[in-house]
């Protein structure tokens, strides 16, 4: 069954203001703005907006080094998430985190971090937490192919199968683990099918069909807030750049590229809603512009942001 006409139109703007973001700091970058360095969300934007149109606010998510997207499509301000990536003081983490490490726990943002595999574990807990205080929550676990291969995969989900904890762990296949291909570690062809390993459903979609995505994510939420345990969701989807801001990608064929720049999940969610004549083509637009406007003000907003001060720098810290 498909979303609501104004679930859809939420979804494409959200691809949207995920997409412009991230071209916009890209083009920050460039200019010297942003310290350290940046992994980007560009093409793989209908895995985050298709798990987390299924989530209500009070849901949790964990994200990885390549998160802005996923902080976006969970209800994070543009603006602050600007302002982190920039350093700024008013940003999510006040300028100390960056562009690897920002939470919003108000959203269920649980954060971002740049230990590849580390939210796995993280979002078990959590899911244990829910199932200590009876709530009916879920949480989202986005990680990589590179991730699967981590012993925290095995742990963290193997804990969430016994336990029967409502956690979604969505793999985000991209391909490739920084420059090494997936078929040179695995030799199984999915990532899902080691859910039968723990005894839980593997499913493998399209992660370029953002309603492909929704479905599959909108029957595991059902299934975990009925108690019923984790499901373990593989995108397959392309990252358009390369893994990190310095990385030009050239370990990828040129032809794979080219096929799946043909895929990418923004234009065809678009022509998608004006074939079912949820929105025109003059609507899409105007959406659309309204996006590029509000990322021109969290730009502003970022950059006209104090930097955080010196004696800030052993604030907020545990030690």
């Amino acid at each position: 069954m498909l979303p609501s006409s104004d679930k859809l139109v939420w979804m494409f703007r959200k691809m949207l203001e995920i997409r412009h973001f991230e071209e916009k700091v890209y083009e920050l970058y460039g200019q010297n703005l942003v310290p350290g360095t940046i992994h980007l969300y560009v093409g793989e934007e209908a895995v985050a907006v298709g798990v987390c149109a299924n989530l209500r606010k009070d849901d949790y998510i964990t994200s990885t080094h390549r998160g802005h997207g996923h902080c976006i499509a969970k209800g994070g301000d543009l603006k602050r998430i600007m302002a982190e990536i920039l350093g700024k003081r008013t940003g999510y983490c006040k300028g100390k985190g960056g562009s690897m490490h920002i939470a919003d726990f108000s959203i269920g943002m649980l954060g971002a971090t740049a230990v590849v595999g580390a939210g796995i574990p993280i979002a078990a807990g959590a899911g244990l937490s829910i199932k200590l205080r009876g709530t009916d929550q879920v949480v989202a676990c986005f990680f990589g192919d590179g991730a699967s291969n981590q012993g925290t995969f095995h742990e963290g989900i193997n804990m969430a199968a016994i336990w029967k904890l409502p956690v979604l762990f969505v793999c985000e296949n991209n391909l490739y683990a920084m420059g090494t291909r997936q078929s040179m570690v695995m030799l199984i062809e999915n990532v899902a099918d080691r859910a039968a390993a723990y005894g839980i459903p593997g499913v493998v979609v399209d992660g370029n069909d953002v309603l492909a995505v929704y479905e599959a994510a909108k029957q595991a939420v059902e299934r975990a807030r009925k108690g019923e345990g984790p499901t373990l969701i593989e995108c397959k989807t392309y990252r358009h750049k390369g893994h990190s801001r310095f990385d030009p990608a050239t370990y990828r064929p040129k032809e794979e590229v080219e096929e799946w720049l043909k895929k990418d999940p923004i234009p065809r969610f678009r022509n998608k809603l004006v074939e079912m004549g949820v929105l025109t083509e003059n609507e899409a637009k105007g959406i659309e512009e309204e996006v590029l406007a509000e990322i021109e003000e969290a730009v502003k907003f970022a950059l006209e942001s104090p930097y955080p001060k010196p004696e800030e720098a052993l604030e907020d810290v545990y030690a």
